[in-house]
């Protein structure tokens, strides 16, 4: 039968005398989605007044839902003066297949309503909907239903409640449903491997690969990119290159699904060249998803020139990124603190339109902050229409870097009136805000309200932050009280918090204990023994100073150099202490010559505490005034043009001298100077900087 043209049903009509036959032309017509035709026959049918029994009624609904028409399903549904099983049963399927999720639920609860008990149809339909909207509680009720009405060793029922479980996180139930199950097929199996590759544990989905394997089930591709998911959570090389192989004897390879699956896999587990490798088979098959797999691989790995390469070559091929492509590199450009590229990113984000994803706004806000240009950190969180929590957090986080315990706290409240729920990330940042602002009564106000009043927690890193916030005020005994009553011992940074503070503050004692714990939990890092020595030195105990640095060269313990980097046009230039490297030495050499001599007329006068050394003061003043920041600074002044920042960043804390003579550098000279060291940014300007001399 010609099917494609208007008259022919005209003319079937007359010898079509039975529901039967036109109930068949309908089905077929639903099976291959001819709508049009579908439309033209029901047409004739209400033309030439022909009979629409509930029988034939039914196939239209079926038709109208297969074709992704609801509206006419519902108007016919709603004509319909006699609904019967298959009639309800027609319009959950329908909506649920359609994703009209919350009309598939309500419908099948009109069903019941009306009387009707459900098929399994009609059950594996709603189960559908319940897991896609996330409604397990519902979905539990619809669950004993099912058993009730004696579906529960249904195969289409119980794989709908394993995969309805797995998607609302709810493992447990899903694992029992599937154990009630006497025969188990493929589709199971892999509702309860994919399960536990969202949700955990990962070791149980590749438990369910072997023992699927065993019982002899047929595998495809949908259960292996499912157990590749799992192996990449767990960075199971093996195990994944053994998936690699079963699916290359199955002619999986060229799958667009499979190859996102494997480059997603090598990825994450860092193994790049696998990644790649398995990226460049087919480029016809290269799409967003590869790619941004591909981007955040070398992103994790810190290898942010091949990051940026495959975006390069991804934008040559005609792909489009994805919000998760932008997130990955600026992410990259925020760790590596490389505004250059950061920049230009932003650009792109623009460019295509996603300026407005809430998600790629909080990198961009992070990046910034993270780059030190606070200000624009503040303007991409403003823009930002609906801030997500991660935003808020953020905005929170570049606050905190930047020293700005009081901003930290107003966004707070702001964050509290927005109704966004503080999490532990949040606390974190406003205890180091307040930490680096001299905010003692703040912070722990703040740390008592976590768990009595927000219902987080308080981890490890809280508890160090709050030794941190009374160590750098200088309570010192505060401190030791609070460590002694923490439920824990305190972690690396908790005890490193605590020396610090005590080598500010000049207190031996307290600060040769945090020393002795902190070398028991890390005797490899050199932190310990240095800041020690360091208040031996202050205190003139030369003797002491000596036996230190004896027992670091009989451990072998070598001290971190301290060093800077400055970002010119795109290269990284990195300066050590009295580094001489540099191809354009004698001129930034000469730069620092002639900054030392206007700063002390302008006032400077060094330091030598600082260096903890028993050698001539004269010694010191000159090691001193060639520490890395300065070389730095020095080169960025003769390097950066006037209108653009400079911006050092420094791998130690600076040091009390450094700190004056960059704050009288910036006076002199007339220009805005960033450093960030290993806890915040110092922003220094006319001879003052935005810490107020407390970091």
């Amino acid at each position: 039968m010609n099917f494609q043209k208007p008259c022919t049903f005209a003319k079937l009509m007359p010898r079509l005398k039975d529901s039967k036959s036109l109930a068949k032309i309908i089905q077929n017509l639903a099976q291959t989605r001819q709508l049009l035709q579908g439309k033209q026959l029901h047409s004739q049918l209400i033309s030439s007044g022909y009979p629409l029994c509930t029988f034939l009624t039914n196939h239209l609904l079926n038709m109208y839902s297969k074709c992704g028409q609801l509206d006419y399903s519902v108007k016919l549904f709603d004509k319909m003066s006699q609904r019967n099983l298959v009639s309800w049963t027609a319009m959950v399927t329908g909506f649920s297949q359609n994703l009209h999720y919350f009309e598939a639920i309500s419908t099948f609860c009109e069903m019941r309503i009306a009387g009707e008990n459900p098929t399994q149809f009609a059950f594996s339909s709603v189960i559908k909907a319940c897991a896609s909207v996330g409604l397990v509680e519902f979905g539990e009720e619809i669950h004993c239903l099912a058993l009730k009405f004696g579906f529960g060793s249904d195969i289409f029922v119980v794989s709908n409640l394993v995969d309805m479980y797995s998607k609302c996180g709810v493992m447990v139930n899903a694992y029992n449903v599937f154990q009630e199950m006497e025969c188990k097929d493929e589709v199971l199996w892999t509702a309860l491997i994919d399960g536990y590759a969202k949700n955990g544990p990962f070791e149980d989905a590749l438990s369910a690969y072997k023992n699927m394997v065993k019982e002899g089930i047929g595998i495809d591709k949908f259960v292996l990119c499912s157990t590749l998911a799992a192996c990449a959570a767990l960075k199971a090389l093996n195990f994944g290159k053994c998936l690699h192989s079963v699916m290359l004897k199955k002619g999986f390879e060229l799958e667009i699904s499979v190859g996102n699956a494997l480059t997603d896999m090598y990825s994450k587990v860092g193994d790049m060249e696998s990644a790649s490798n398995v990226f460049g088979i087919d480029s016809d098959c290269r799409n967003i998803v590869a790619c941004s797999s591909l981007i955040d691989g070398y992103v994790e790995m810190d290898r942010i020139e091949d990051a940026l390469s495959v975006y390069v070559r991804l934008r040559r091929q005609g792909i489009e990124p994805n919000e998760f492509t932008f997130s990955s590199l600026i992410k990259a450009c925020s760790s590596q603190a490389t505004l250059e590229q950061g920049t230009q990113l932003h650009a792109e984000v623009i460019k295509f339109n996603f300026d407005c994803n809430p998600f790629v706004s909080s990198v961009l806000v992070d990046m910034y902050g993270k780059c030190g240009l606070l200000d624009d950190s503040i303007r991409v969180f403003d823009e930002i229409e609906n801030a997500t929590e991660f935003a808020w957090n953020s905005m929170l986080s570049v606050f905190a870097q930047h020293g700005l315990g009081k901003d930290a706290i107003q966004l707070f409240n702001r964050m509290k009136n927005e109704g966004v729920e503080p999490n532990a990330i949040t606390f974190v940042s406003l205890l180091r805000g307040c930490s680096h602002s001299g905010l003692v009564e703040e912070g722990l106000s703040f740390f008592k309200a976590m768990e009595k009043i927000y219902g987080v927690v308080p981890r490890e890193e809280h508890y160090s932050c709050v030794i941190d916030l009374l160590g750098r005020a200088g309570q010192l005994k505060e401190a030791e009280d609070f460590i002694n009553k923490m439920p824990f011992e305190p972690n690396a940074f908790g005890w490193c918090s605590f020396l610090g503070a005590c080598k500010i503050h000049g207190d031996k004692e307290r600060g040769k204990l945090a020393a002795e714990k902190l070398m028991q939990l890390e005797p490899e890092n050199s932190g310990a023994p240095v800041l020690l020595s360091n208040i031996y030195a202050k205190e003139q105990q030369w003797e002491d100073v000596r036996t230190l640095r004896k027992m670091m060269q009989d451990f072998n313990v070598k001290k971190l150099p301290g060093y800077s980097w400055v970002d010119v046009g795109n290269k990284t230039h990195i300066f050590g202490v009295e580094d001489w490297s540099h191809p354009q030495m004698k001129a930034i050499y000469d730069k620092l010559n002639a900054l030392s001599g206007q700063i002390k007329v302008a006032g400077y006068v060094p330091c030598t505490d600082s260096i903890p050394l028993d050698v001539d003061v004269s010694v010191k003043e000159k090691i001193l005034q060639h520490h890395s920041e300065r070389l730095a600074i020095a080169f960025a002044l003769i390097s950066i043009p006037s209108g653009k920042p400079i911006i050092v960043k420094k791998n130690l804390r600076v040091c009390s001298d450094c700190h004056s003579a960059i704050k009288y550098i910036s006076k002199v000279i007339g220009r805005k100077i960033i450093v960030r060291d290993n806890s915040r940014f110092h922003h220094f300007s006319n001879g003052l900087c935005s810490c107020g001399d407390f970091w």
